[in-house]
């Protein structure tokens, strides 16, 4: 018998969040994320007209798709993926032509604005390697961030996969995200979207 290979994925427990941004701001000090941008943060989302008004909140994060249409686009060959599905980004080969970030679905890169490279979430490559979890993960006090291997049947994110309905934003794009949500409305999602815009 063949294993699969490790392909790490998150999901998030949408009835666990309490919007705390414990994970930002984890996510902030360990990857020493410049101000004025994140690669992790939670949205609120409001659904209703008052008085009958109800709040939710939507941890975002870079997806590392199975097919990243960022890593396609790049004329420079910056963004990877790692052996283990989590794409990464070479500083030292990023030229910032932002078309990574014009191509992304999902809107989780930035250009550094001082180094002048683009940079996303990379669920803590560095910590993941010496096993350890994303900082995010670690931080979160209502633990709705569950991270693992999905190829292993013995990992939380695997048991959680088969044991809940789960959903990934913007799924008619096909790209394969790995953050799954449990709980997610992307009712909610297209309409604070709309909003957004305006």
């Amino acid at each position: 018998m063949v294993l699969a290979k490790t392909r790490y994925a998150f999901v998030i427990d949408l009835r666990r969040c309490i919007g705390c941004n414990s994970c930002s701001v984890a996510c902030k000090s360990e990857n020493s994320v410049h101000l004025g941008v994140w690669m992790s943060w939670v949205k609120v989302i409001q659904k209703g007209e008052f008085p009958n008004v109800s709040r939710s909140f939507l941890p975002l994060l870079c997806n590392n798709c199975e097919d990243p249409i960022c890593v396609t686009v790049c004329p420079v060959n910056a963004n990877r993926i790692e052996e283990n599905g989590i794409i990464s980004t070479d500083p030292h080969r990023c030229v910032a032509c932002r078309y990574c970030m014009a191509a992304c679905p999902y809107e989780v890169r930035y250009v550094h604005p001082i180094k002048k490279f683009v940079e996303k979430c990379n669920w803590c490559l560095h910590r993941v390697k010496v096993g350890l979890l994303p900082a995010c993960v670690e931080a979160c006090p209502a633990e709705a961030r569950i991270f693992g291997d999905m190829n292993d049947p013995k990992s939380d994110v695997s048991k959680l996969l088969a044991k809940h309905p789960v959903q990934v934003i913007k799924p008619e794009i096909g790209t394969e995200p790995h953050v799954f949500y449990i709980n997610l409305d992307n009712d909610a999602i297209e309409k604070k979207r709309k909003v957004d815009v305006l």
